[in-house]
């Protein structure tokens, strides 16, 4: 009974590793159909941060989801990709940038990281609000295929050998773009009267870390340095509606400033490399038509800071 058993469960994690169910790259099987059906970010990425096909990507949230790959595209010729993923912290967006990096050892061209609030917590453990599949991108094989028999996992089996013999089925998005406009207006977010008045109440974070400390930044650098020494890199401080700034003079406002010190210098000691801080009182952050709520903003305010991006990058690339 238990050596067939432990026969089942061998061909079943066998068969799981060569259907490779988030195209990981790991199967020694190649595929006709590319890529992976419509799902999750965090689990798409798998596929999308290993593909030869992009130079440049984007980490973060849905603070910086906006931030269009095709539209950078055109605008700096770097083929890029989304590798964002709502509702997720630091420690989730160093996955998917040394994922990225691993598979780009010589082509990364640019990096893109949205640093939002997350960014500047004190705790060195960086904890994630959300879970998140990180076996998935395990450097190890062997923790890879420890959690390849999840039931969620083997619920995947029978959609992805559905993705992979079918003649034109459907694949994800391949850049990764995710636009919540849609979202947001079929939830009569826009014309919600409450949304103006909201967006009235000021809502900053409370940012306490006067430690000096900041272990994102920390983390961040020490990663950077398995990114080819070429690519650029871009820091993002998002854009928030103006009444998500903190107090001008405010503990908050020099925890703010001390956190946006910090990664600025990590772009001076690094070449090629810039902040860009959007998080700022400039006119475009009082308009309460540009923002759904205090921290996503809309279309309009996308495309000025994908301007900032490429035109940043045509200087120090």
């Amino acid at each position: 009974m238990l050596a067939t058993a432990a026969t089942c469960l061998c061909a079943s994690l066998a068969l799981a590793f060569l259907l490779d169910p988030y195209d990981t790259g790991r199967t020694p099987l190649r595929f006709a159909n590319e890529g992976v059906r419509p799902q999750g970010p965090r689990t798409a990425a798998a596929s999308r941060g290993r593909d030869p096909a992009f130079r440049g990507a984007i980490f973060g949230n849905s603070h910086i989801q906006l931030i269009s790959p095709e539209r950078l595209k055109d605008a700096t010729t770097i083929p890029f990709v989304s590798l964002i993923a709502p509702g997720s912290r630091p420690r989730e967006a160093f996955v998917l940038l040394n994922w990225f990096l691993r598979h780009h050892p010589k082509t990364a061209e640019a990096l893109v990281i949205g640093i939002d609030d997350f960014w500047c917590d004190a705790d060195p453990a960086l904890p994630a609000a959300l879970p998140f599949p990180y076996w998935l991108y395990a450097e190890g094989t062997l923790e890879y295929l420890g959690r390849l028999m999840r039931f969620d996992v083997i619920e995947e089996f029978l959609r992805r050998f559905t993705f992979i013999t079918g003649k034109r089925p459907v694949r994800a998005r391949p850049d990764g773009y995710w636009d919540y406009e849609d979202n947001y207006l079929a939830n009569g977010n826009i014309a919600d009267p409450g949304r103006r008045a909201d967006l009235g109440i000021p809502r900053a974070l409370d940012m306490t870390n006067a430690t000096g400390r900041f272990p994102a930044a920390e983390r961040l650098e020490a990663l950077l340095a398995k990114a080819p020494p070429e690519a650029a890199l871009i820091l993002v401080r998002p854009p928030v509606y103006v009444t998500a700034l903190p107090i001008p003079g405010s503990d908050a406002s020099r925890a703010d400033a001390a956190c946006r010190d910090a990664y600025a210098a990590l772009a001076a000691r690094r070449s090629r490399s810039v902040l860009l801080d959007w998080r700022i009182d400039r006119p475009e952050m009082r308009d309460p038509d540009n923002f759904f709520d205090h921290s996503h903003y809309r279309q309009a305010i996308a495309r000025l800071v994908e301007a900032d991006i490429a035109a940043a990058l045509a200087r120090i690339r």
